[in-house]
């Protein structure tokens, strides 16, 4: 990959990670904490909805987009070989893949999918819900961290490869 590709996917990679940080960082401080405040079977609702309303074309191409360039910078050191700019976009770009891509699919989905079908004014709804928004949250600062230094780490590179 040229230095002027690895440029453009290296700082497409990072906007996208950037964002994303943003979105799981907004969640973590703000949305999860003020369900907490409110009736258990008003927050899951929420959440049921928000799980259905995220998954749309806009998120989607940040979501995975972001991974499919993640990956093209983790590849380029094939071609480019090990250096420092290389070795900021592998360690970036495996952050985003582990951190989010894959904490996603292994947790945070599985999670959303088992609360879908709950009625959110079933009894049990509301333990079921105090579960799921201890480890769903925690689990979300694990993506949070990772897209941050993921994002962190990406411009460190892109730096590396314009000096």
């Amino acid at each position: 990959m040229s230095d002027e590709t690895l440029f453009v996917v290296g700082s497409v990679t990072a906007i996208g990670c950037g964002l994303m940080a943003g979105l799981f960082f907004a969640f973590s401080v703000a949305v999860m904490p003020g369900f907490r405040r409110i009736a258990p079977s008003s927050g899951l609702s929420a959440m049921q909805a928000i799980n259905l309303v995220i998954v749309n074309p806009i998120f989607l191409l940040v979501f995975l987009g972001t991974a499919v360039t993640a990956a093209a910078l983790v590849i380029s050191v094939v071609w480019r070989g090990v250096d420092l700019v290389t070795a900021h976009f592998v360690f970036g770009g495996t952050l985003y893949l582990v951190g989010v891509i894959l904490v996603t699919a292994v947790v945070n989905v599985p999670m959303n999918n088992a609360i879908a079908p709950l009625d959110a004014l079933a009894p049990e709804s509301a333990r079921r819900w105090q579960d799921y928004q201890k480890r769903w949250t925690a689990w979300n600062h694990v993506r949070t961290v990772a897209a941050l230094f993921a994002t962190a780490v990406l411009i460190f590179g892109l730096s590396a490869l314009h000096h």
